[in-house]
């Protein structure tokens, strides 16, 4: 099984009513949540990990995540209400309001001994549930139990707006890629989180701090890859009709781990003997499934029929 832990919320996505206003419309996100809604309709068996509200919205969750054949078990619901983000796309990029506080995904609580790691191929964390202590805090519990049998997968996919301590989120994203095998964020988280250090430079101390797999994704220039064994990797975005980039990253991320997973590359060891025509053939389909997700508005990751593509 394949896992994702952290949030699962509402996005209000923009559209225009048949007047030609803007009006927006609810569409069930969360970059973990989304990561693992991306892994299920690709074929992996997965679970989600976090804290889902029995509220309207919270049901929609719920009922969006069946439907992609996610499992729930693991999850945590409660009568705290749905994280709300809305979302406005500004010179291509989306930018997000949370209404986040004391909601279900920011009250989830680890509990210790429910999930079988030996069963786990792979945990994904990262997103809004980082950025607040309780969160981070439970996160690292997981990962701490995790890691013995389970690959760590880490995308910080930062949310500036939400970040009141910059210098304490810095340490805490160092400390979350210093735990994690693969590591993947935007060009733009990114430069959040290093400047203008140069790609390359970062990649090679993450990777001298014991990382697998470092990827950097750069909308529609691709996607870079750098690997001890494999060497440096660079794939190119389709040329799609893009609708809005929402859920592209998670749909990357969904869709890298998938591969890694069908090659039998998933696992710790397996991942750092990876080869390059392997690791290139992987990041390729996941830039594929991301520029699919583009074509459609809200995160909306493909299913396997979609891509036509055989393993």
């Amino acid at each position: 099984m394949l896992i994702a832990c952290g949030d699962a919320l509402i996005d209000f996505v923009p559209t225009r009513n048949t007047e030609g206003r803007e009006a927006v419309m609810p569409a069930v996100g969360g970059s973990c949540l989304n990561v693992a809604i991306g892994m299920a309709r690709l074929g992996a068996p997965t679970g989600f990990v976090g804290g889902i509200s029995t509220d309207l919205f919270g049901r929609m969750i719920a009922d969006h995540a069946s439907a992609s054949n996610v499992a729930l078990d693991l999850a945590t619901r409660s009568d705290h209400q749905t994280t709300l983000a809305f979302v406005r796309i500004v010179a291509g990029e989306s930018h997000y309001a949370f209404y986040d506080a004391e909601t279900a995904t920011r009250n989830w609580t680890y509990r210790r001994g429910t999930i079988p790691f030996d069963t786990v191929e792979a945990v994904h964390v990262g997103s809004t549930t980082l950025v607040n202590d309780h969160g981070a805090a439970e996160a690292k519990a997981l990962i701490a139990d995790a890691r013995a049998s389970s690959t760590i997968s880490f995308d910080p996919n930062c949310r500036p707006n939400l970040v009141k301590d910059k210098p304490a989120y810095l340490a805490r994203m160092a400390e979350f890629a210093g735990s994690a095998d693969l590591i993947k964020m935007s060009d733009v988280d990114f430069a959040y989180l290093f400047g203008d250090e140069p790609h390359h430079q970062r990649a090679s101390t993450l990777l001298a701090r014991g990382a697998g797999l470092v990827v950097v994704t750069r909308g529609n220039h691709g996607a870079v890859a750098w690997h001890a064994g494999a060497g440096q990797i660079e794939v190119a975005a389709p040329k799609v009709e893009v609708a809005d980039t929402i859920g592209a990253g998670d749909s990357f991320q969904a869709a890298l781990l998938f591969a890694l997973h069908q090659q039998g590359r998933i696992a710790r060891p397996r991942l750092k003997d990876i080869g390059a025509d392997e690791l290139r053939r992987a990041l390729s389909f996941a830039a594929n499934c991301a520029g699919l997700t583009c074509t459609r508005p809200g995160a909306d990751p493909p299913r396997s029929h979609e891509i036509g593509w055989s393993w």
